[in-house]
């Protein structure tokens, strides 16, 4: 007996009584950006490695620990996306968007992968939300990508979260805050882990990340960078939170926030949830003004955002919130012998034509268990097809929610149908109320059915 292949590990299968979930959340975020200007953009699940070390930063969790990587035949090496943004510019580049005006806005919703501990709302291969914006330094910018973060979380209905800002500084700011951070460490290296004693050479405010207990109890008197910007940074700080106030956007400083990914600048923010325990960041993100030119383009300023969806989904369900219902079939046709099953087929078909969706039975089940199918696809109305229904060229459309049948004559089934419909969209008869409109409308041709 063969062994029965399972998914790999930090997987997960969306079902179809999931996916609707999934369906509500990408409409919503999808919306969101397009209300904002924001276009969609579409790169390569892949990307060549150096991409990812250039970018993300060759001291991140992300590079060092994280990464699936694959050779092809010839020298080069090729990584799975773990994140959005370095394929997003590597494309605005090569495809010259960069030349056109600004800003440039973009979104996508994409799968990445990362090679970490699976555990709640944290898989290996993961979906995320982006929206990326190239050629703006204004901190109005800054402000305009989180009130577009702001209103998607909205939009979904959650109302425990909080945003936390922080900004990094500039490349200046950071020598004179990693300094600092390197003196106040070196004291405690024995006590660090062994990643954080490599990190406290190389770039020391990834200790600020680390999520090692002791690691983290010791960053809790650190220095923050706040103290160290120069008057350029402050000043766009300053005025990033002035206009959030102006928004009326509530915030809280977080002088702990410094993201995971080294390409960051100034800006830094999270939307953190109350709902899901330790993993309650359901948004992050941030300016990278300097990630354009180290991938060889141009300095053009930029900020964005990741928005985790089944982290998002999760968060969804934990506090109670809607989703679309799931969409179910307009109608069932249950046919009674062969010749009754080619015309209910050709009947469907030409219902399907109009727009709406419609099945027949395609196993050559009797009439009980189609009625049982029927309820279970929870079809809106049934109409039984057989040979006297075929003779007298007169069926009947059963509500299947009220019990109640109307006639229909097969010739005008699709006008019959489309009238019941909509009368119940009107709480009343759509023929009475819309009069000549409806007469005017053309009949579709069902006389071959």
């Amino acid at each position: 007996m063969s062994m029965q292949i399972k998914r790999p590990k930090g997987t997960q299968d969306i079902l179809p009584a999931d996916s609707q979930k999934w369906k509500t959340v990408e409409d919503i975020v999808r919306s969101a950006a397009e209300q904002f200007g924001f276009r969609e953009i579409r790169t390569p699940v892949f990307e060549e490695t150096g991409l990812y070390v250039r970018s993300v930063g060759d001291t991140s969790d992300v590079v060092t620990k994280e990464m699936y990587t694959v050779s092809s035949k010839g020298d080069s090496t090729f990584t799975l996306r773990p994140e959005g943004t370095a394929g997003v510019v590597r494309a605005m580049l090569e495809n010259g968007l960069m030349n056109e005006g600004f800003p440039q806005k973009v979104y996508y919703v994409i799968s990445a992968f990362r090679h970490e501990k699976p555990q709640a709302g944290r898989l290996r291969e993961f979906h995320q939300f982006g929206v990326e914006m190239f050629g703006a330094a204004s901190p109005y910018a800054d402000a305009e990508i989180i009130l577009l973060a702001s209103s998607i979380l909205d939009a979904c209905g959650l109302e425990n979260v909080e945003l936390h800002i922080n900004s990094i500084g500039c490349p200046e700011c950071r020598a004179k805050y990693r300094e600092a951070l390197r003196d106040y460490f070196e004291p405690h290296r024995e006590e660090l882990c062994e990643t954080c004693r490599e990190r406290l050479g190389k770039n020391p405010m990834r200790l600020l990340d680390c999520k090692s207990p002791i690691c983290k109890e010791i960053a809790l008197n650190a220095p923050i960078i706040t103290d160290y910007l120069c008057d350029d940074c402050r000043e766009h700080f300053e005025a990033l939170k002035d206009i959030l106030d102006d928004y009326g956007v509530k915030f809280k400083v977080d002088p702990k926030i410094v993201r995971g990914l080294d390409y960051y600048t100034r800006t830094v923010f999270e939307f953190i949830s109350n709902d899901i325990g330790a993993q309650g960041t359901v948004c992050g993100g941030g300016r990278y003004d300097g990630l354009v030119s180290e991938l060889g383009g141009q300095q053009v300023p930029a900020l964005g955002f990741g928005m985790g969806l089944e982290r998002l989904i999760m968060t969804m369900e934990s506090c109670g919130c809607e989703f679309e219902a799931q969409k179910t079939c307009d109608l069932y046709i249950a046919p009674m012998g062969e010749t009754a099953r080619r015309k209910a087929a050709l009947l469907a078909d030409a219902v399907r034509r109009e727009g709406y969706s419609a099945e027949t039975d395609l196993v050559g089940r009797g009439l009980k268990p189609q009625m049982r199918y029927a309820d279970k696809i929870g079809a809106k109305y049934v109409c039984v097809l057989g040979d006297n229904e075929l003779e007298t060229g007169e069926a009947k459309l059963k509500n299947m929610r009220t019990g109640e049948e109307k006639p229909v004559v097969l010739t005008e089934f699709i006008r019959t149908f489309a009238d019941v419909l909509l009368s119940e969209l009107f709480d009343g008869d759509f023929s009475e109320q819309l009069g000549s409109l409806l007469e005017d409308l053309p009949a579709a041709d069902t006389s071959d059915v």
